[in-house]
């Protein structure tokens, strides 16, 4: 399934493609949760989305820039995998639109290592795990 806000619809549709359900615009809130809470693993960037698939218990392969620390931003208490070059020029930048000319802290994510990243999450054997232990007096 693709899913995308009512802006998103002609980007949804090319995702999609003829193989995966288009659920671009046709989603709100509460839709989107249940969508998630279906799903074996989410593919997204560092997005609300992201955040509710690990409320929810979905593990999450995230397309993250580094504008942000992962350590403290990055979907927690779900198994991850967390895509992207960490140490790219616009690291810690804060951006909210790319200040480096192509985008070089994803473009290095070859189609290859974003499906090896889901297929570790559906098998149970990510590459990063963000649950912590539980310490009991």
């Amino acid at each position: 399934m693709v899913t995308g806000g009512r802006g998103e619809t002609r980007l949804t549709a090319t995702v999609a493609g003829p193989s995966a359900l288009d659920l671009g615009g046709r989603t709100d809130l509460k839709t989107l949760a249940g969508v998630l809470a279906g799903a074996q693993a989410l593919v997204t960037g560092n997005t609300g989305p992201a955040h509710l698939a690990a409320a929810l218990g979905t593990p999450v392969a995230c397309l993250f820039s580094p504008v942000v620390p992962a350590v403290r931003w990055a979907p927690y208490g779900v198994p991850l995998e967390l895509l992207g070059d960490q140490t790219a020029p616009c690291r810690f930048s804060r951006a909210t639109e790319c200040p480096v000319a192509g985008h070089p802290c994803l473009s290095s994510v070859a189609p290859e290592q974003l499906l090896d990243a889901v297929e570790r999450l559906i098998s149970g054997v990510s590459s990063l795990s963000t649950r912590r232990k539980v310490r009991h007096p």
